[in-house]
């Protein structure tokens, strides 16, 4: 059970993925205290939700856009309850951490990973690899979930041992697990954030503009940019620099740089691995038994982590915000949950997006219970997700697509904004594709 702020190895930073349980007092954390805090004192919001003051009435705040006209109530409107109210709606035993059942999760996949591989190479034939494919690379996806949980700290109450299964996890699927986790949580701390986010986030138009057009294609083609998050490991997102791999990056505080060259070090140790089995098996068995399900993995995880901020499945627009604006709740809030069909298990329950960001301490086997307990609440503020009319999600390819045809930039001003659409982006594609194949 969660019970209290538990610093990181670096004794620096205190976790997100340690939030309280829901025994904490009834202030909620006001946007502006976070704002004059700055990004790299991010880790702080947690912390301050106890003490902080309460935020102004909504009739006192600045007033914001307003969202594209539907039937339904404005969303992008603080809402009329508190993160301490959702927590105390919240079952205290989904809050705990069963470390036994989170490693039976891991075993499960690691099994059924090994299991796949040795069928397919023990059948070897041509109309088996594609379904190995798209197997196993579901399969790699649930692995990085698992170690997106150590991540968070929610796999077990340990940290050596989430650290530690966190980066067999990533690295085994070449992600760089403490770049990737120190990223991923500035990404929470920041969420719906217009500019402090830290991936997937809206470009700005002029940031947008600036853009390489080669940049803006690989970022704005479906299905291109389901193969983004390599590129995103070695660069960052457009308008952010440096690297997940460089322990100088400023993504992290200098005590973290040894936890980063560790899991260089893990990653490393995997690609020499992968070399090893190149030569005893051929690079053909490992372009079929590794290659291939890694990018089908690759691009899950680009998939699933679009469709939690972006293309709601109405007309209704996800609000960005900025400024005293923001909060950690409202960005929270912004989030979107998704139906998976048959994958919804396999992936370990990601589709619970809301409710993970809010309070991404807690254990995924949990989600779907104290998701429950907090919609009465919520209200409209709670998107319901349209539900999969079979067992493969075939819906969110229209989501998927539509998003990115109309969900370009936002305004360069504003505390509240929403996406807009660059009309000229269509035609530039095709005059680029055009170019290309010249």
């Amino acid at each position: 059970m969660c019970t209290g702020l538990v610093p990181l190895q670096t004794g620096l930073r205190p976790s997100l993925c340690t939030l309280p349980g829901p025994r904490v007092g009834r202030q909620q954390l006001t946007a502006s205290a976070v704002h004059r805090r700055g990004q790299r004192a991010g880790s702080s919001i947690i912390s301050n939700i106890a003490t902080a003051p309460l935020p102004p009435p909504a009739d006192l705040r600045r007033p914001a856009r307003q969202q594209p006209e539907t039937d339904k109530p404005d969303l992008s409107q603080a809402p009329p309850f508190t993160l301490t109210d959702l927590k105390r709606a919240i079952p205290q035993h989904c809050w705990e951490k069963n470390t036994f059942k989170s490693v039976s999760y891991l075993v499960k996949d690691v099994a059924i990973v090994a299991g796949l591989a040795v069928a397919a190479y023990a059948a070897n034939t041509w109309w088996a690899w594609p379904l190995y494919w798209l197997a196993q690379g579901t399969m790699f996806w649930a692995l990085f979930v698992v170690g997106h949980d150590c991540g968070h700290q929610s796999f077990s109450n340990s940290r050596k041992l989430n650290d530690f299964v966190g980066n067999i996890t990533h690295s085994s699927i070449l992600v760089p697990y403490h770049g990737w986790r120190v990223s991923h949580r500035t990404h929470h701390q920041h969420h719906g954030h217009v500019e402090n986010d830290e991936s997937w986030h809206p470009v700005s138009k002029k940031l947008y503009e600036s853009m390489d057009p080669m940049a803006r294609i690989g970022r704005l083609t479906f299905p291109i940019s389901m193969l983004a998050f390599p590129f995103y490991l070695r660069s960052r997102s457009p308008g952010k620099t440096g690297s997940h791999y460089d322990p100088t990056c400023d993504l992290f505080v200098p005590a973290e740089a040894p936890l980063v060259e560790t899991s260089n070090r893990f990653m490393l140790g995997m690609v020499a691995l992968l070399a090893g089995f190149t030569v005893a098996l051929g690079p053909l068995a490992m372009f079929n038994l590794y290659f291939m399900p890694y990018w089908i993995n690759v691009m899950w995880l680009d998939a699933v982590t679009y469709l939690h901020h972006h293309g709601p499945e109405d007309e209704e627009k996800i609000p960005w915000y900025r400024g005293e604006e923001w909060s950690y709740l409202r960005g929270g809030l912004s989030t979107i949950d998704r139906d998976y069909g048959i994958f919804n298990k396999i992936h370990h329950d990601i589709g619970t997006h809301v409710l993970h960001h809010l309070f991404p301490q807690m254990p995924h086997y949990n989600l779907e219970e104290a998701t429950e307990a907090i919609k009465p609440i919520m209200k409209d503020y709670y998107r319901v997700p349209e539900k999969s009319k079979g067992p493969i999600p075939f819906h969110l390819w229209g989501h998927l697509s539509k998003s990115f045809q109309q969900d370009h930039f936002v305004a360069d001003q504003g505390d509240i904004v929403f996406y807009e659409k660059d009309p000229e982006f269509a035609a530039n594609l095709k005059a680029s594709q055009r170019k290309a194949s010249a």
